[in-house]
């Protein structure tokens, strides 16, 4: 990286600079420090900053500012984020001081007042790379937008940009809130032909592989060996219902995503097909993209052969932000809109969740201001809204078409299958990265849900906003263009509506505790509520509760049967309407232009998806609570159990949860069995280490946790060891001297190994109240050592912005719970320790006691121990991600049984020693130079 002085002295400088008079700040926990415009540095409080009477400070981050320094906020502060956002919209930045000079390509200094000397230049360095660039297409109303935002919000950056771009006396306009006008229209083509089914041979998958790397590359054998067992998943399929399919563990550093990119790519050049790859976390799916780049270099061809896609909710609705743009008096929505409108203009597929958005501008807004944006589900119009040729979704859908590479996640490509394959149809060729959650993704896309918030969704996606501010149309009004006054649409329809009015309306869940009313959905929930109650031991505690369906409460069953012929009365009308509209479909069609044909086809899709499953799935459940009491002993197909869910000592949802007992069952009939071939692959697929060391009982066990047990054709195993050593690189630890419950010992443990590791750790905690508490006591210490200190929960950030603070910031410590065991990609010395604060056990809840006890074959504990000793497996996973790495993983729970530590990777010696101990080995390790 080049100095900050360097940057400055080649850069050009514009016709007028004008920074802000502000001075800089930088915090740490509990106090910061502060550059005024005079020179002068000075060390103040949070009371003292806000009592000082001077221009508001230049900062990075003010919401995460103003947290640690325990303030409510800092007003009027110059965000230097905001002024990224403007000069480079859609591109990527931790959201620190250090990630922003990094950002910038500025080398970041360590010692804080430095960072704070270094504010004026960050902001110096923007602006100029904005003046040069001033006559680009995407700055064309980057000035009046400027000015606006000046005008309705007083922004305080508004002078410097406007100075940049040497257009001072511009005057406000709102075109350039309105990006929706300069982008480009998709384009339909011919549907495509049908694939081919030519397979991928070995050889040929190593020949692609060895093209990707190019000459000179690192030789790998596992790689090459990876990819011509993945070859196998592109075979020809010989019969329905028997795909192919290839289970294939690969240990990190093996290079899995090119390994099979290379015989996928093939497969789908060679048959006219795309290849669907599958992840469960946004975060690969950016690698993967990342990771393309080897196939396709050329921006442009990458663009037309690789589409991402994600569920409608994850992307930036273009009416939604007309009509919030159109609100009256926009006021202080005006500088988040703009900052969005930039955006717009240089994203690459308008994905808000885990794209090129920045995630931070939701922290420095508020959430609403960016969730409100997305297309929320159940509100498309579809074909009849105004910007749909403009549509990122639609661009989405149709990239997808014609893809060679489609990257995707579980949860989508699960739904899809469920109805049909949605509106790309359903993929030939998968590959389920991650595969090791294969389990847990299906759990979610096939089960249901009783609840109050889902019952009154559905009733908002039928009658529309009942009020508040909603733009939700109703049933009625996404449909009026098409009934055209036709009496056998209107009638289906009009009792339709009628029927909806049977579930929750708004302000239900305050009601809960009621002792009566008429409302029937309201009656079934309050008497789950009673059950519950009645049957946990933790019934006053404030917490969420749940307990068995069986044995019913006498006033369940009435409830029950009440509100299944309210659901049945709405079920009826809206099967017809659905009839009817396939059958004008059908008849019609030729008559229909291509608009109203879209749109009749969309609100069937959604009248099966948004109304007609959840109906069928709730009344099977109300059915079964009139059922007598299960026989004891017998092997269910479903977990059926009841909820009450509590905030802050208030209750705010009750409900009834169905999820299949083995959820790869349905995920083998839906979405296996519809394919030609499956590639399932991670570095974690077996339980290695159990009581028994039967390689045949891993495998046995991989193939029940991704539905190849349910399929006609054995899948093919395949296993690569990592070339990582590590029994050189890596350490682990179990202390022996904690005491188990004691916060502050837990506290001190962690703040102990945090400063003997320099930083660069990752705590991981069972709960969220732990985490807390440990970082309210350890956060001063290791500030006061030059050591940042990130928490999930506390920090106010969001789980992907916190993981590229903790990647750029390489001292920095991170303190997090499931989400960012699975979450984090950290390769260097920016992740060097990880501490699970205890072990990992599975929750004790009622669908995982009556799995542990169908699904054990008899051995409970050891279903408990493959589902710890996993996790423990894929967190250590996370310590090593290249050859030069080193880690330490430590345990601070005495009770750790050493059988759970068997699968860690072969050659880790784990030692269980006391505190003092351990910390003086991770300091002499991480410290010691590598090799």
């Amino acid at each position: 990286m080049r100095s900050a002085g360097a940057l400055a002295e080649r850069a050009p400088r514009p016709p007028r600079l004008l920074l802000p008079d502000a001075p800089a700040l930088v915090a740490e926990q509990g106090r910061a420090a502060l550059l005024t415009p005079d020179g002068e540095f000075l060390w103040l409080s949070g009371a003292e900053l806000l009592g000082r009477d001077e221009t508001p400070p230049m900062l990075v981050h003010a919401p995460a500012t103003a947290r640690r320094l325990g303030l409510s906020s800092i007003p009027g502060a110059h965000d230097l984020l905001e002024l990224f956002a403007f000069c480079r919209p859609a591109q990527p930045c931790a959201p620190t001081p250090r990630g922003l000079a990094m950002a910038l390509g500025i080398e970041p200094p360590k010692d804080i007042e430095a960072l704070a000397a270094l504010l004026p230049e960050l902001a110096t360095a923007m602006l100029r790379e904005l003046a040069r660039r001033r006559a680009e297409p995407i700055n064309r109303d980057a000035a009046s937008l400027a000015a606006r935002m000046a005008e309705a919000a007083d922004w305080p950056w508004a002078a410097s940009v406007l100075a940049a771009l040497g257009q001072d006396d511009v005057s406000p306009a709102t075109h350039g809130l309105k990006p929706w006008r300069r982008l480009v229209d998709w384009e339909d083509t011919a549907p495509p032909p049908p694939a081919a089914s030519f397979g991928v041979e070995p050889r040929e998958a190593r020949q692609r592989l060895a093209e990707m790397l190019g000459e000179g590359a690192e030789q790998r054998p596992q790689q090459a060996d990876y990819a011509s067992a993945a070859a196998a998943a592109f075979a020809p399929r010989e019969a329905p219902g028997a795909p192919r399919m290839v289970l294939a563990e690969a240990g990190t550093g093996t290079g899995k995503t090119l390994g099979y990119i290379a015989p996928a790519s093939l497969w789908a050049e060679r048959n006219g097909a795309p290849v669907w790859i599958s992840t469960f976390t946004r975060n690969l799916q950016r690698q993967i993209d990342q990771e393309l780049v080897r196939l396709y270099p050329d921006p442009d061809e990458r663009r037309r052969k690789v589409a991402i896609r994600k569920g409608r909710e994850n992307y930036l609705c273009l009416l939604n932000l007309e009509e919030a743009v159109g609100s009256a008096g926009l006021g202080g929505q005006t500088v988040p809109l703009a900052l969005v409108a930039r955006w717009v203009l240089a994203t690459r597929d308008g994905d808000l969740m885990g794209g090129d958005f920045p995630g931070w501008l939701g922290e420095l807004f508020g959430q609403q201001a960016v969730s409100s944006l997305a297309d929320r589900r159940g509100e498309c119009i579809h074909s009849a809204c105004p910007h749909y040729k403009t549509c990122f979704v639609e661009h989405s859908i149709r990239r997808a078409r014609g893809a060679t590479i489609v990257i995707a996640n579980h949860a989508l490509v699960m739904v899809q299958a469920a109805f049909g394959g949605g509106e790309n149809g359903r993929p030939l060729r998968l590959v389920f990265d991650e595969g090791h959650h294969l389990f847990d993704a299906a759990d979610s896309a096939f089960s249901a849900a009783l609840t109050g918030g889902e019952t009154a969704e559905l009733r908002r996606w039928l009658l529309g906003a009942e009020g508040g501010r909603s733009r939700a149309r109703g049933l009625r009004r996404r449909l009026e263009d098409i009934m055209g006054g036709k009496p056998d649409i209107m009638t289906p329809l009009e009792a339709a509506l009628q029927a909806a009015r049977a579930l929750p309306p708004g302000g239900w869940y305050a009601r809960l505790g009621e002792a009566e009313g008429d409302n029937p959905a309201e009656g079934f929930l309050r008497t789950v509520r009673l059950q519950v109650l009645a049957r946990t031991a933790d019934a006053d505690a404030g917490y969420a509760s749940e307990c068995d369906l069986h044995p019913v409460q006498p006033e369940l069953p009435p409830a029950a049967e009440l509100f299944e012929r309210a659901l049945a009365r709405l079920e009826a009308p809206l099967k017809t309407l659905r009839d009817r509209l396939t059958a004008m479909l059908e008849d019609e069609g030729e008559e229909l232009d291509a608009g109203a044909r879209i749109r009749m086809e969309a609100a069937c899709r959604s009248l099966e998806r948004r109304a007609l499953a959840p109906l069928a799935a709730w009344g099977a459940m109300l059915r079964r609570v009139q059922e007598s009491t299960p026989e004891p002993g017998r092997r269910p197909d479903f977990v059926d159990w009841l909820t009450l869910e509590r905030r802050d000592g208030r209750d705010i949802d009750a409900g009834m949860h169905r999820h299949y007992l083995d959820p790869t069952i349905p995920f083998a009939t839906t979405v296996a069995a519809a394919a030609h071939g499956l590639l399932v692959t991670s570095a974690t697929l077996r339980d290695e280490g159990g009581d028994s060391e039967d390689a045949e009982a891993a495998w046995r066990g991989a193939e029940a946790r991704t539905g190849a047990s349910h399929l006609p054709l054995p899948a093919l195993r395949a296993a690569m060891a990592s070339p990582f050593d590590y029994a050189a690189s890596t350490r682990a630890f179990v202390v022996s001297d904690i005491r188990q419950g004691d916060v502050g010992q837990l506290a001190g443990a962690m703040r102990a190994l945090f400063l003997a590791s320099g930083g660069g750790a990752l705590g991981l905690f069972t709960a969220i109240r732990r985490l807390r508490e440990t970082h309210a006591r350890i956060a001063p210490a290791l500030e006061a050592a030059g050591i940042p200190l990130y928490a999930q929960h506390v920090d106010a950030m969001d789980n992907a912005s916190l993981v590229d603070v903790f990647r750029a910031e390489e001292d920095a410590c991170l303190l997090g719970t499931d989400a960012m065991r699975d979450g984090v990609d950290v390769p260097g010395r920016s992740l060097r320790l990880l501490v699970f604060d205890r072990v990992p056990w599975p929750r004790p809840t009622i669908l995982h006691r009556e799995r542990r006890t169908h699904l054990s074959e008899g051995r409970a504990k050891d279903y408990d121990d493959a589902i710890a000793r996993h996790r423990l497996r894929q967190a250590f996973g996370r310590l090593i991600r290249r050859a030069d790495d080193k880690g330490v993983f430590v345990i601070l729970d005495p009770r750790t049984p050493t059988r759970l530590l068997a699968g860690l990777p072969a050659g880790v010696e784990v030692r269980r020693l006391p505190l003092v101990e351990v910390v003086r080995s991770v300091g002499e390790f991480l410290q010691r130079p590598a090799g």
